[in-house]
């Protein structure tokens, strides 16, 4: 079994949440991710829902800002968040950019050199760490959703449509929704994955809703005066590749909200329920 350092631990809404570090064999680095276990996991496994932070977030931006704690509580549900790239790898230029590199790991597999000796975000994420999850904590290995935000939401729609098997649920904040039309698409995946647009597709959710789907609603909210909507994040794009093929999506327009954890932390209860009903745990 993998070891843990425990970093810290608190007491939070009757559960507790620990910060944790270990070395990764898939990302050959020391990895760090946050997990909230709500009260009811004293007594009994609970599901999992995965949460997937955005771009120069670490593991504790979302168990600080999102107001999501209070609702795992209500719920049972376990909240797992893992740091959003390696990191200190050595790799000449990871620190240089904020939207590559460190903290912009893009939940890809990096094929190109330097990038691919540690940069294996979407195998962390869908291979390692829930094995991690389960063989450490009481939790529910066959009951596991995924969100997450901007990059986050790229990285769980990707994981999610992928894996079909392994999530039952998931759901996106202002997700990068096609990452190959849109400039931060564009430079992670030249630089992760090389010049091959197949490879892209792989990673793209707006590519892979139309090639495998998924088999539940795909739940989506967009703040209107998000700055990054029109350049980036291209919901609209998406939502025509669900509509090409029949997908269920729930995609929900919020007036005036930006791209903030005040943006999520405002419907972040909304979320939470849809994983909940998902898993079972309402």
């Amino acid at each position: 079994m993998t070891h843990l350092n425990l970093i810290s631990e608190s007491k939070s809404f009757g559960g507790k949440v620990g910060f944790y570090s270990h070395f990764s064999t898939i990302c050959n680095s020391e990895m760090r991710f946050a997990v909230y276990q709500p009260p009811q996991a004293a007594q009994t496994p609970v599901p999992i829902l995965y949460f997937l932070a955005g771009l120069t977030c670490t593991e504790e931006n979302f168990i600080v800002k999102a107001g999501a704690l209070p609702w795992a509580a209500e719920y049972g549900l376990m909240l797992v968040a893992p740091d959003t790239s390696p990191r200190n790898t050595g790799i000449p230029g990871e620190d240089e950019d904020w939207d590559f590199g460190t903290g912009a790991g893009f939940y890809v597999d990096a094929t190109e050199t330097p990038w691919r000796s540690h940069y294996q975000m979407y195998s962390y994420v869908v291979q390692e760490l829930p094995t991690l999850i389960t063989a450490n904590f009481p939790a529910q290995s066959e009951n596991q959703g995924i969100f997450g935000h901007s990059m986050g939401g790229h990285g769980a729609l990707v994981c999610a449509m992928r894996n079909p098997n392994l999530y039952k649920s998931v759901s996106a904040f202002a997700p990068i929704t096609a990452p190959m039309r849109c400039p931060w698409g564009k430079k992670a995946f030249s630089r992760y994955l090389g010049d091959d647009q197949a490879a892209w597709r792989a990673y793209d959710a707006g590519e892979l809703v139309q090639q495998v789907g998924y088999h539940s609603p795909i739940l989506i909210d967009q703040g209107t005066a998000d700055k990054f909507l029109a350049t980036q994040l291209l919901p609209e794009v998406f939502e025509s590749a669900c509509a090409a093929v029949n997908q269920p999506l729930n995609l929900r327009y919020q007036p005036g909200y930006d791209h903030s954890y005040y943006f999520i932390s405002s419907i972040i209860a909304d979320h939470i329920r849809h994983h909940a009903i998902a898993l079972s745990a309402i």
